[in-house]
């Protein structure tokens, strides 16, 4: 059973992605919160699987409280995908720097929203349904300047081709295909490459493909 923490001030928002959630057989609404200091109180208590954090709490923001999550020794295994209003928002991509697993735009359709959290549950980022490569160009365009690269002399040469790939928004089947491998050597590819660079998931592996200069803006064609 998925456990799924729901954070937003909104009560009819919460409400409505309870009402989803709680109908599905593999999935349970754990927990609410309406802000970020109560968000941390219960993810502490309840250790969820996946929180639904909204950018846009009072008290303490989504992204502020998605920071502590992720420095928090005690709740390496919890995921979170923010929420937003646009697609775009202007903290997505610091909520990504900041651990965040992905992000949803609140108006997503429920179908997007179910495969989210069985997405990230799995182990795969969310950057958002249909729009990942015009995330990860946006994210590019507003990258800083490459950071030294010598984290990636970990590498093999193999790895960091996969990285790369994973860097311009590819899955694990297109990079099978890219690569002419099976899917399931790409994925253990990733994890790997994960695993060395001490990255919490693909989101973050995106944002280190960027940083360290493997990927530059303009790719993307």
């Amino acid at each position: 059973m998925i456990r799924v923490l729901l954070a937003d001030d909104q009560s009819l928002v919460r409400a409505g992605f309870k009402a989803l959630l709680d109908a599905q057989p593999d999935i349970e609404v754990a927990g609410e919160a309406s802000d970020g200091e109560e968000a941390l109180r219960r993810i502490r208590e309840l250790r969820p699987d996946v929180v639904l954090m909204d950018i846009r709490m009072p008290r303490l923001d989504g992204l502020a409280a998605t920071r502590r999550v992720t420095e928090e020794p005690g709740l390496d295994d919890v995921k979170v995908v923010m929420l937003t209003t646009f697609e775009l928002d202007e903290y997505v991509f610091e909520a990504i720097r900041s651990g965040a697993s992905g992000f949803l735009v609140k108006d997503t359709e429920p179908e997007e929203l179910l495969r989210a959290v069985r997405a990230v549950v799995a182990g795969d980022a969310l950057l958002s349904p249909g729009v990942t490569r015009r995330l990860i160009a946006e994210f590019a365009a507003r990258s800083k300047e490459p950071a030294a690269a010598g984290s990636l002399a970990r590498l093999t040469e193999r790895e960091r081709e996969v990285m790369a790939l994973v860097g311009i928004g590819l899955s694990n089947e297109e990079i099978a295909r890219r690569l002419v491998v099976s899917p399931l050597t790409a994925k253990t590819h990733v994890s790997r490459t994960m695993v060395k660079l001490g990255a919490r998931d693909r989101a973050q592996l995106v944002v280190l493909a960027y940083e360290s200069g493997l990927v530059r803006p303009g790719w993307l064609g």
